[in-house]
């Protein structure tokens, strides 16, 4: 027994010894440092997680803690207050932490929009050295810096990054590859040299040669689409197509042997309907435009008549073509003449490209019956309701804004073609919405305007509500492009335009920023009264030049034939800024004093009437009484009908094009009809393409 009550006596000695360590180590000891494992993780926690680890430490995690945040902050749109935590990083830090530092420099220089620095930090980064989540970040900030310009570097960050990815961020992978592929122009596909061991980025560029070759056939598309994935079994894209090819799968083709045709005959705006009228039954009749009712006797048209000529009493005025996206304000009498049988001559314009029929596709159901309703007669709904009740298939139509805006309560199973587009469009999986709008105009002025170099526009727009719609669409469209500030000058009527000639004073390039709604701070609203934000930099600045590259014009042809010399005027030849204008400056009145004035001016104009279908422009002019605005609208007629004819293959076949009169026609995921425009320029007395 003396064994064991020895063995209890020393147990009893050493227990308070052994409390007394864990006592004191527990008052040592602290949780597991857990900053590294972030690091090298996903970091999937949010900024307020990250922000208190941070300020509950003392050593050297707390570098890596705030690292964490930083990132976080720049995940949630917290970019000033990245930026500050940023600029708090100490000097002191360790190889792990300076990967990351330099990689969230680049990554806040994206989020800055600064894009040149960021590219610039980008390239001083080893790849190699950074973990797997890390290089899939520098990817994706490789791809944000690119700002969705198509090269062969950005195609291969997406396919760098693509094996990183899981989920819904490697399907948003798959459609950035397909989406940089589609934005690449003919040109720049030709010139792509890739090396030898690029076998992902020849299957993606053979995929894309299977789309340009079959896009207008769905049936073909789909086989092209399946002998790719045998051929490339490998490739992400054939595991996972892309979302636009997979739609393919759904695509149905919709009946359209009758078509309702709803427009205004009557009233204001009648003169709108009828041109649009005639010309989408010229399109059914594959190029003979029927002749209108008439219901007064006119005086015939003088046959010496020149286009643009709409002096004679028996002509209508020439309509005012910022209507077009508003036609229900038009202040224009009911068009009831008959059109005249006198051949027209087309004006000067450039040379001919190759013929483009009438219907830019040929016709998918010449047979197809049309029923016109006038939609100044009855209500909206009533006007569906009886169209589906006399058989229509498919609805192009109504014209009126009041009435496209009425769609969107409509409960029609009909598949419907708007001819305009309401403020606020609502994605419905049967409507389409197709308009002619100067709204249109400015946004593809952007696009022209950035691809051939420019960065500091000005835009000289009407002191009018035409001025503020086209100067807010082009803003808007500059910032999606990645440019940055747009200045603006208004200007008013002729007699202002001409005492600013007879004083000398001329037109200055400079303006006043302009602050694009999507790029607007909110202000603050205290007690129902909303103070607006302070000012910008660019805004207390304003009034300066900045450098103008490049002036967008939007006015009439009297108001461009003061407004570019009371440029040259102010400027002289010291001025290197290239001028673009409007369609709303070519109104057929183009004579050769007027060309040689405006001698280097670029302006857009719809394909028909910049010469790459002469036959249909001289039609359309014909019926109309040589007015350019509604021949535009006569144009528009004749693109609904080839529309309404592929409205399937548009409304369910991502990048499907059309090659219109009134432009290269495709739709947006919410079916908005897109038109990119021709170019022309003014040289030496000639109209030229624009290069």
């Amino acid at each position: 027994m003396v064994p064991s009550k020895f063995i209890r006596s020393k147990a009893g000695r050493c227990l308070p010894v052994v409390l007394a360590a864990l006592f004191f180590a527990g008052c040592t000891t602290k949780a597991p440092d857990q900053s590294n494992a972030h690091m090298q993780g996903e970091a999937t926690a949010n900024s307020a997680y990250y922000l208190q680890q941070m300020q509950q430490s003392t050593d050297d995690s707390k570098t890596t803690w705030q690292l964490l945040a930083i990132h976080a902050l720049l995940k949630e749109g917290k970019t000033q207050q990245a930026v500050d935590l940023y600029n708090q990083l100490p000097k002191e830090m360790d190889e792990t932490q300076r990967r990351e530092q330099a990689l969230l420099a680049a990554e806040v220089k994206v989020a800055q929009k600064d894009y040149a620095d960021a590219n610039a930090r980008l390239s001083k980064i080893n790849v190699a050295a950074l973990n797997k989540n890390q290089q899939a970040r520098y990817y994706q900030a490789v791809i944000d810096a690119s700002q969705n310009h198509p090269s062969i570097e950005l195609l291969r960050a997406y396919i760098a990054q693509e094996p990183m990815l899981t989920g819904p961020a490697h399907q948003k992978n798959i459609d950035g590859t397909w989406q940089a592929l589609s934005l690449m122009t003919a040109e720049q596909m030709k010139s792509l040299v890739i090396n030898a061991d690029e076998n992902t980025l020849q299957g993606w560029l053979d995929l894309q040669r299977v789309w340009n070759d079959n896009r207008n056939d769905p049936e073909m598309l789909k086989a092209g689409i399946k002998d790719w994935q045998t051929r490339y079994p490998q490739n992400p894209g054939a595991k996972t197509l892309p979302t636009q090819l997979s739609n393919m799968q759904n695509y149905k083709p919709a009946s359209t042997n009758k078509i309702a045709l709803l427009l205004p005959l009557n009233g204001q705006a009648a003169v709108f309907g009828r041109a649009i009228q005639q010309g989408f039954e010229a399109a059914k009749n594959m190029g003979s435009a029927p002749v209108a009712q008439t219901t007064a006797p006119v005086q015939p048209a003088d046959a010496n008549a020149q286009p643009g000529d709409t002096t004679q009493a028996a002509l209508p005025q020439p309509v005012d073509p910022n209507m077009v996206a508003s036609p229900s304000a038009a202040s224009v009498d009911d068009l009831t003449q008959q059109p005249a049988e006198t051949p027209v001559q087309p004006a000067p314009a450039a040379q001919p490209a190759p013929q483009v029929q009438a219907a830019a596709a040929a016709p998918a159901n010449p047979s197809a019956e049309i029923k016109v309703y006038d939609t100044t007669t009855q209500p909206l709904a009533q006007i569906l309701a009886q169209a589906q009740q006399d058989g229509a298939t498919i609805v192009v139509g109504p014209l009126l804004k009041n009435n496209v805006d009425q769609l969107a309560t409509t409960t029609s199973p009909l598949n419907i073609l708007a001819l305009n587009q309401p403020e606020s469009v609502q994605n419905r999986a049967n409507i389409c919405y197709f308009a002619l709008s100067p709204e249109d105009e400015a946004r593809d002025a952007a696009g022209h305007i950035w691809r051939q170099g420019h960065r500091a526009p000005l835009l000289l727009v009407p002191r009018s509500t035409l001025g503020d719609r086209v100067t807010k669409a082009f803003a808007d469209e500059w910032l999606k492009l990645g440019g940055g500030t747009v200045l603006q000058q208004k200007f008013g009527s002729i007699a202002e335009l001409k005492q600013g000639i007879n004083s000398g004073s001329g037109i200055a390039l400079s303006g006043t920023p302009v602050t694009p709604a999507s790029a607007q701070p909110a202000g603050v609203t205290i007690g129902g009264l909303t103070i607006p934000p302070p000012p910008t930099d660019a805004q207390i600045t304003a009034g300066t030049s900045g450098g103008v590259d490049a002036a967008y014009i939007v006015a009439t042809p009297d108001e461009v034939a003061l407004i570019k010399p009371m440029i040259a005027m102010r400027t002289g030849s010291r001025s290197s800024a290239q001028l673009y204008a409007s369609s709303r400056s070519s109104q057929g009145v183009n004579g050769p004093d007027f060309r040689l004035e405006m001698d280097g001016l670029q302006f857009s104009e719809i394909p028909m009437l910049a010469g790459n279908n002469p036959s249909l422009m001289q039609q359309a002019l014909g019926s109309v009484h040589n007015d350019y605005s509604l021949a535009r609208l006569y144009a528009m007629g004749v693109d609904a009908w080839s529309l309404a004819n592929h409205f399937s293959q548009i409304r369910q076949v991502p990048g499907y094009q059309v090659n219109g009169n009134t432009g290269t026609l495709s739709a947006n995921p919410d079916c908005v009809i897109n038109r990119k425009l021709n170019w022309l320029q003014f040289s030496r007395g000639q109209i030229v393409p624009a290069s």
